[in-house]
């Protein structure tokens, strides 16, 4: 979706990618995991699904884990060692978390324009 600012077009995806700091790769991840009803993915999994090499998911579930936007379960391996499992957090709070990041910049928009 693009969004027609006066003289600028948006997508919606460069409005949510820079508001949370996400690379394309970050992006793909968390739009993929927003579309799933439920359910958790191991990064080979993920990165199976996306296309995307294993050391490129690895770092993008440990960005968005670190964010707070994903959950991170482990399960222990009979054989020892064990897999992270990875699901999206609250989706409803994630779109919340986006519209304070683009409203506290129409905040700082609104206090630079009265200094003008």
């Amino acid at each position: 979706m693009t969004i027609d600012f006066a003289c600028k077009k948006f997508e919606i995806e460069d409005v949510i990618k820079c508001s949370l700091s996400l690379t394309k790769s970050d992006f793909s991840l968390i739009k993929f995991l927003m579309k799933k009803e439920s359910g958790s993915f191991t990064t080979e999994e993920l990165s199976e699904k996306l296309g995307f090499e294993k050391s490129t998911v690895q770092r993008s579930v440990k960005k968005l884990h670190e964010k707070g936007l994903l959950f991170r379960s482990q399960k222990n391996q009979s054989s020892g060692g064990y897999i992270f499992y990875y699901q999206i957090k609250d989706k409803n709070k994630i779109r919340e978390m986006i519209l304070e990041i683009v409203n506290s910049w129409h905040e700082r928009f609104k206090d630079e324009i009265k200094k003008w």
